[in-house]
């Protein structure tokens, strides 16, 4: 080190200590420090002390509350016995977290107070608390011996940790070494955090008969993401039968419902998060509650009112857990892996994929393959094309065959229109419709056929409205202008609350259902020119199937994004088969083998002969009305 260097080290000292001397505090300035510190202790004391008197006098006479001390206290231990002293304490918060959650215990009360998911953010990109302890609330009415009703709500809990740093224990002291134990444990990479309850020593503290307690647990749903009207249609209340069947209170309004049956598992939902409380041995009958509300930032009210079975003696702790994550089906369903059928959970209800053969296609075909392109794609709008590609490569034969019905149709319209002219007028309807119905049987064309190819994709189509809404993978995923695929994609939008319009279209357009609307008049306008059989349409059907796209539009704006690129994609490759098959089947040919079909021997299908005597019981009906007429 060069005699340079060392004096702009010592330049540098001097100036730092310098810059130290000169602007320490006065001895006035830490006096106001230390003053202004107690003023902030007496503060948080009074609070302290304001919060109890409130919780005191919430569950004891004003009478009681007027006693001096030492009378009040000989009060308390006459009415709450030996949980006197946990009457009074302060309300602090302690926590257990790991890599995916954190969650948070209040001392009053002993419960939940706060549960975050780490991995995952809010619409607006903030933390994502599923609840804090002004939106949740769990109470456990304990009777004492003397026959008094306990809250566990009111009473303050003191923590315990033992040698597992994932294990918390809040105790609630009842004298005389007897206590009540809520112990929680959360373990490492987990969703799933045990709940177990424990007494000791708590003969003669609580009623001798006690073998279960009355719970009561309360939860308000938050808003989690964009688009309120939209969440609302999948938050509500679930619950599962010990019998295995799943059932759920109305996504929309209010609902409630009492289940004379014990439940596995209760369950409060939002579209993509859950909190679920599960029972080893089940809950009691339970009144189940959930209210819509207006306040902002929460959708839902829910209410719980059931049981859970303790025992007095403490050798049979109440073994309860906790899910608090996303609705991922994958996840959900890993859980009863290796689990005898009885005693599975069944969790992967919550994620809504449709009823009967719906759910069954999303379990079976959609889901699988939608993981499996998960695993090496990153972008799920490429996803999302792929698996619209294979969906439409399975139901090509289907689509030919449909398209193939309707050329048989059209090249046959001269033909029917010949028969049109023939039998003019609403008089001769049936004389025109059996004689157009004889060409097509003649021919080996149906009308029907067409109709079917394209009722057998419907389960398909039905089951991919229902998964991409669910599917919490596409959440804060972005393709092009959409930023994330789980919700709308706006490009216009406006504040202003417009009567119906806000309610039912939102305040918003959505560039992918825009699209989406945009290809399907294009296939509607197309489809009908080919279609045209030349039969007598009913009025108004051409503007009725103009309406039905444009429909769409008020019905998905406020769906997600990803669907709407869906249906978009998907009916842009429906539009690309039809150009094809119109521009690559030779009709004149088609046209020579109907008329060769003319030739052989008619067979009429099972349907034709259905349709034919229908037809000639039409006939004798309106006869029978024409003799009725002349005779009168």
């Amino acid at each position: 080190m060069d005699k340079n260097t060392i004096t702009g080290f010592v330049l540098i000292g001097i100036l730092l200590f310098a810059f130290s001397w000169f602007n320490q505090p006065s001895t006035e300035q830490i006096e106001a420090q230390r003053r202004y510190n107690d003023s902030i202790a007496k503060l948080e004391q009074q609070l302290q002390v304001e919060e109890q008197q409130k919780t005191l006098a919430s569950t004891l006479p004003a009478e009681t509350l007027a006693l001096p001390d030492s009378a009040r206290n000989a009060r308390l231990q006459q009415t709450f016995g030996g949980f006197a002293e946990a009457m009074t304490g302060a309300n602090e918060q302690f926590s257990l977290e790991n890599e995916l959650v954190e969650v948070k215990f209040s001392s009053k009360g002993g419960n939940l107070s706060y549960a975050r998911l780490k991995e995952y953010k809010t619409y607006d990109s903030l933390p994502l608390a599923l609840f804090d302890e002004t939106q949740t609330a769990l109470n456990i009415a304990l009777i004492t011996a003397t026959n008094k009703v306990v809250n566990s709500s009111d009473l303050y809990f003191t923590p315990v940790r033992g040698s597992n740093p994932n294990s918390l224990t809040m105790r609630l002291n009842a004298g005389d070494g007897a206590y009540l134990d809520f112990i929680y444990t959360l373990p490492a990479n987990e969703y799933r955090m045990d709940f177990t309850i424990q007494g000791t020593d708590l003969n003669g503290i609580l009623a001798p008969n006690t073998t279960s307690f009355d719970l009561t647990w309360e939860q308000k749903a938050r808003q989690l993401e964009k688009g309120r009207n939209y969440e609302d249609r999948y938050t509500a209340l679930y619950y599962k039968l010990m019998s295995g069947d799943v059932d759920n209170l109305s996504e929309s309004g209010n609902d409630n419902e009492s289940v004379s049956e014990h439940l596995k598992w209760i369950a409060y939902k939002n579209k993509f998060f859950s909190t679920v409380l599960i029972a080893k041995e089940g809950f009691g009958p339970s009144t189940l509650d959930s209210k819509a509300v207006t306040d902002p930032g929460i959708l839902m009210n829910f209410k719980t009112a059931t049981s859970i079975p303790f025992d007095l003696q403490g050798k049979t702790p109440t073994a309860l857990q906790y899910y608090i994550g996303p609705n991922l089906y994958g996840l959900l369903n890993s859980y009863d892996k290796g689990i005898a059928s009885d005693q599975q959970l069944d969790l992967e209800r919550l994620v809504p994929l449709g009823a009967s053969v719906f759910r069954a296609i999303n379990k079976y075909f959609i889901i699988p393959v939608f993981d499996f392109l998960g695993k090496y794609i990153s972008s799920y709008g490429l996803i999302i094309l792929l698996l619209t590609l294979l969906v439409k490569t399975i139901l090509f034969p289907l689509t030919y065959k449909s398209y193939m019905s309707s050329a048989k149709m059209r090249v046959l319209r001269p033909q029917v229109e010949e028969i049109n002219a023939k039998y003019p007028g609403q008089e001769k309807a049936m004389e025109r419709q059996k004689a157009t119905m004889e060409l097509y049987s003649r021919a080996g064309a149906s009308p029907m056929s067409g109709c079917v190819p394209m009722l057998l994709q419907m389960p398909i189509l039905i089951a991919l409205f229902m998964f991409f809404p669910s599917a919490i993978e596409l959440r804060h995923q972005s393709f092009l202008w959409a930023s994330d695929l789980s919700t709308y994609d706006a490009i216009i939008s406006w504040d202003a609350q417009i009567p119906l319009v806000s309610t039912y279209f939102g305040n918003h357009i959505s560039l992918f259902c825009i699209l989406m609307v945009a290809v399907n008049l294009i296939y509607t306008k197309f489809n009908m020119e080919l279609s045209n059989t030349g039969q007598q349409q009913m009025p108004g059907m051409k503007a009725m199937m103009y309406m039905m796209p444009l429909m769409l539009l008020v019905f998905f704006n406020q769906f997600a994004s990803g669907l709407n690129y869906y249906y978009f994609i998907s009916t842009l490759i429906t539009v690309a088969q039809t150009v094809l098959f119109r521009y690559t089947i030779n009709e004149e040919k088609l046209l020579a083998k109907l008329e060769e079909n003319k030739k052989k021997p008619m067979k009429k299908s099972g349907f034709m002969k259905r349709l034919e005597e229908a037809q000639k019981a039409q006939e004798d009906q309106l006869r029978k009305q024409k003799d009725q007429r002349k005779n009168r």
